[in-house]
């Protein structure tokens, strides 16, 4: 199974996520730490997933990883704004706050479970 880039955080960490697994995520101070902690994410999210009976899903079909969003002029300044204090590119941070709000709704409406490995939080937006 494959995994998105990591993302750079604003702690200076690096966040890998498992598109396919909803909650399945980690991080660390480097890429080398981040890739290490996510196999171990993704090993503890397959065991909880058999454990529960919960259905493991199959990958997708390598969907192209763009899309395009019409927002209002206002948005879109508070975004370049948050983009340029957070030293990342909008789509970067567009991208984390999909993520992370993908992951939530996932786990308050329909039970999933959160799975991360490091003590320290992915991202705080």
């Amino acid at each position: 199974m494959s995994f998105g880039p990591s993302r750079k955080m604003r702690a200076g960490g690096w966040l890998v996520s498992f598109p396919n697994l909803p909650g399945c995520m980690s991080d660390g101070q480097t890429p080398e730490e981040a890739v290490a902690n996510g196999k171990d994410a993704l090993a503890a999210w397959l065991r909880a997933a058999e454990e529960t009976g919960r259905e493991i899903p199959h990958p997708s079909q390598n969907p192209s990883g763009k899309f395009v969003v019409r927002v209002p002029r206002s948005l879109h300044a508070r975004l370049a704004i948050r983009a340029r204090q957070e030293g990342v590119s909008m789509n970067a941070l567009v991208s984390a706050f999909l993520s992370e709000s993908l992951g939530r709704t996932y786990t308050r409406e329909k039970g999933g479970f959160h799975c991360a490995t490091s003590e320290t939080q992915p991202i705080m937006l």
